[in-house]
């Protein structure tokens, strides 16, 4: 019998059903035998290098490399330049330079200082990353887009020494396309390899890959499972990116011809994936249902059977009681992707805490986010909007605080160090201040 599309009242979903909607497929990178897989595989690169990265490649992805082509030769590239079309090409250099610019606004200057009294002059200074290892998912499609939106703000901040991996194709090649986009960010270390194995060597270092200081990319549960291990090594996570996840927030007044299309947007990344529609209006959501199922019929497998898997499984259309349950929905789910589609979306934006992005009115949908704007398409999933913002260019900055006090600015201080050290019992503190010698001596 053929799925449909799940249409629910959210009062009326069971507490189990609403605990599974809200943990979604992010769960699985945390159970016993994922976690286990992962910590062999690591284990095993610690241990044997680039032997074990090729090994796992041929195990996963069916591909037999030798150690010498892990690494993408500069011919490669160039290569890469022919085989991807003059309107590809063009398309990234796009996105190139928006994400470029979006990023350049955003970074802050190299130093901030301000004297907040007389005496007192604090700051920050913000340094990058002294390098940082990308991981680009190739088993569901291809996407140079997350070479653009992962590496353009490490650029601008600055990163020295960046780091890109990617699964191989069945004959061993890596994407021209990931390939192009790479190098028009200046970026010429690419590793072709197994997802999760690659990070490993990634968090480690072998004879090939470098040891970064962090990580970033989404994947499946296995490359989340593998990222969040490599903490124990050391490396920090840019944060957790797993299945694509949106909602599309609308009104009564919304169209349901451009609801169904941006519904559709993100439910065709896979049968992990969760789309819902929240709609007080239970008008527009059998609209939307209907022109859904038609819009099914358009898509070729297996992106078919992906969107209709994550419109009757872990997403759906749901039915709530007004604009304030829906948003109240929104903010509970903490969804990666928000569009609003309603007469003031301002007004829902103002109220969304929890999401990777919000895009606000019919003529902004998802893909023009996730290629073309130059906002952030690196988002968190799996309810880490809460705690996580998206990549930016802030994603690779480190902030130092700087303060300098100059003499009467030290004595205006003084009882509030001599109290406070006095009572935690730390004398030196005390003595720091109160037996320092006086004058400007440098």
């Amino acid at each position: 019998m053929r799925a449909e599309v799940r249409l629910l009242k959210l009062r009326e979903i069971p507490a189990a059903e609403l605990r599974r909607i809200l943990t979604r497929s992010q769960a699985q990178a945390l159970e016993a035998s994922t976690q286990e897989a992962v910590r062999t595989l690591l284990e095993d690169v610690e241990r044997r290098g680039d032997a074990a990265v090729v090994d796992a490649t041929a195990q996963f992805d069916g591909v037999r490399l030798e150690p010498s082509r892990l690494r993408v030769a500069p011919e490669e590239f160039a290569a890469a330049r022919e085989k991807v079309g003059e309107g590809v090409g063009a398309a990234l250099a796009a996105a190139v330079d928006r994400a470029r610019r979006f990023s350049e606004w955003l970074r802050p200057a190299a130093r901030m200082v301000e004297e907040l009294e007389p005496g007192l002059t604090v700051g920050v200074q913000f340094t990058p990353l002294n390098s940082v290892g990308a991981y680009i998912p190739s088993g569901k499609g291809k996407f140079p887009s997350t070479v653009v939106t992962l590496l353009t703000p490490a650029v601008v901040a600055g990163v020295p020494e960046i780091a890109v991996v990617v699964p191989p194709q069945p004959d061993g090649s890596a994407d021209p396309a990931v390939l192009v986009a790479a190098a028009l960010l200046g970026v010429d270390r690419v590793y072709r390899c197994n997802g999760p194995a690659g990070i490993a060597a990634l968090a480690v270092g072998t004879e090939s890959f470098p040891r970064v200081e962090a990580l970033v990319g989404p994947g499946n549960p296995f490359v989340v499972a593998m990222q969040l291990l490599a903490q124990t090594r050391g490396v920090r996570v840019l944060g957790t990116f797993g299945p694509t996840e949106s909602v599309v927030l609308a009104d009564a007044d919304a169209d349901p011809d451009r609801v169904a299309l941006d519904l559709l947007n993100e439910a065709e990344h896979g049968s992990d994936s969760a789309a819902w529609l929240v709609t007080p209006s239970e008008e527009l959501a059998h609209a939307v249902r209907g022109r859904v199922r038609s819009l099914l019929d358009r898509l070729p497998e297996p992106r078919r059977g992906y969107a209709l898997d994550a419109l009757s499984d872990l997403g759906g259309i749901l039915v709530v009681e007004d604009w304030e349950e829906a948003v109240a929905f929104v903010n509970l789910y903490a969804p990666e992707h928000v569009m609003v589609h309603a007469r003031d979306p301002w007004w829902a934006a103002h109220r969304i805490r929890n999401a990777g992005e919000i895009l606000l009115g019919p003529h902004t949908p998802f893909s023009a986010a996730n290629y073309a704007i130059g906002v952030p398409a690196a988002l968190p999933t799996g309810g880490a909007a809460r705690r996580e913002s998206g990549v930016t260019v802030l994603s690779y900055l480190k902030v130092t605080s700087v303060a300098e006090l100059d003499p009467h600015g030290l004595e205006k201080l003084r009882p509030v160090v001599e109290h406070l050290g006095t009572y935690e019992g730390f004398p030196a503190h005390v003595m720091a201040v109160r037996d320092r010698p006086a004058g400007g001596a440098r």
